[in-house]
C-alpha cells in the first residue's frame, strides 16, 4: 500500500484486502460484528502498521516472504495469542520468513507492525550491534529492556500520528529517513538485546497440524467435512486435532469450519445484488443444503438473517475517516 495515511473498516474482508496490499495475508473466521482501522506508512526501507481492532475475532494470518515482520500489541487491556501462545506485555513476537499462525483477540484490541526486507534487516543488526546477526527460520518472541520497548512504541506512535495527521511531511525525503533511521535503531536494539522466550517444541508440532488443517479447509472449503474427515484428510487423531483447536482457537474443529463456510458465504451474499444470483443457490454452493438450519446458524453468527445482508446496498463497504 504506497504513501502512508489511514482507513477505517466495517467488514472483515475489506480489511483483509487492504492488509494483503501490505503483504500480510489475513482471514478472518469469526467476528460478530466488525469494525477496524488500519494506519500505514511507507518509509523508505521500513513499512509501518497499526491494525485497531473493535471486536475480538480469531484469524489465520500468513506473512509473505519477502519480508521480514515484527509484530507486538498497543497498550490495549486484551492480549493476543499468536500461534497458540499468548503475549505476554512487554514482549514482541519476530516472525519467521513468510510465517502462517493463527491469531486471537479475546476483544477490542490494538497491533502493531514494522517490515522490511530481510537481508537489509540483517545488515543493519550487524552494523548496528556490532556483532553477528541473521533471522531466524522459525518466529521468536523476543522481550527487550523496558527502555528499547518504550522507544519503539514511542517512535512507531509518531510514525502513525504522522501517517494520520500530517501524511504529505512523511512524503519529504529528509524526514522520512531521519524518522526511519531513529526508528530502526530502536528495532536493532529491541532484537539485538532481548532475552528469547524458550521454544515449545508441542506447541511448533501443534502449529503445523493447524497449518495442514487451514490448508484442507482451503482445499475443500464448498464442503461440509466432518471431524472425522477432516482428520484423515490431516493424518492425525480426532483427539490430537481437538486439543490443537481448543488450544489455538478456543472452539472445536467442526465450529472453526463451519464459521469459516459461513464468512465465505456472507460476503457472497453481501456482494450478490450486481449478478442477480438467487440466495438459494448461493447457499448450496457453500454446502448448506438445508436453508432452515443454515439460517439458524448465520443468524447466530452475526445477529441478522441472511435475506438481510442479501438485501443490503454493495455500497457499505469502508468509511474514509
Amino acid at each position: 500500500m504506497p504513501g502512508s495515511g489511514t482507513r477505517t473498516f466495517l467488514e472483515p474482508d475489506h480489511y483483509e484486502a487492504s492488509l494483503r496490499q501490505t503483504q500480510i495475508e489475513i482471514v478472518i473466521a469469526l467476528s460478530c460484528k466488525f469494525k477496524a482501522r488500519l494506519t500505514w506508512a511507507e518509509l523508505h526501507d521500513l513499512q509501518v502498521l497499526r491494525c485497531e481492532e473493535d471486536f475480538p475475532r480469531i484469524a489465520y494470518v500468513c506473512l509473505e516472504p519477502q519480508l521480514s515482520f515484527v509484530t507486538f500489541p498497543a497498550r490495549s487491556a486484551s492480549l493476543p495469542v499468536w500461534g497458540g501462545t499468548e503475549l505476554r506485555r512487554g514482549e514482541i513476537a519476530l516472525h519467521g520468513r513468510g510465517e502462517r499462525l493463527h491469531q486471537s483477540t479475546p476483544g477490542s484490541f490494538m497491533w502493531n507492525a514494522i517490515a522490511l526486507d530481510p537481508v537489509q534487516l540483517e545488515q543493519y543488526g550487524r552494523a548496528l550491534s556490532g556483532k553477528p546477526f541473521s533471522l531466524p527460520s522459525e518466529g521468536k518472541i523476543l522481550r527487550p529492556s523496558p527502555r528499547d520497548m518504550a522507544r519503539l512504541r514511542r517512535q512507531h506512535a509518531q510514525v502513525c500520528r504522522l501517517a494520520e495527521t500530517k501524511p504529505k511531511l512523511l512524503a519529504h525525503t529528509e524526514v522520512a529517513r531521519a524518522i526511519e533511521q531513529g526508528l530502526i535503531e530502536t528495532l536493532v536494539a529491541c532484537l539485538t538485546d532481548a532475552s528469547v522466550r524458550a521454544d515449545d517444541p508441542i506447541k511448533r508440532r501443534q502449529a503445523r497440524i493447524m497449518i495442514r488443517f487451514e490448508e484442507v479447509l482451503a482445499e475443500h472449503f464448498r464442503e461440509p467435512l466432518h471431524t472425522a474427515q477432516l482428520c484423515k484428510l490431516i493424518g492425525v487423531t480426532e483427539r490430537t486435532l481437538r486439543s490443537c483447536c481448543t488450544e489455538f482457537l478456543g472452539m472445536s474443529p467442526s465450529r472453526y469450519a463451519l464459521s469459516r463456510r459461513l464468512s465465505r458465504a456472507r460476503v457472497a451474499l453481501r456482494d450478490a445484488g450486481t449478478d442477480g444470483a438467487s440466495l438459494l443457490e448461493l447457499v448450496r454452493g457453500f454446502g448448506f443444503a438445508e436453508l432452515e438450519r443454515f439460517e439458524a446458524a448465520y443468524r447466530a453468527a452475526f445477529g441478522e438473517t441472511p435475506l438481510t445482508t442479501f438485501q443490503r446496498a454493495p455500497a457499505v463497504r469502508f468509511m474514509n475517516p
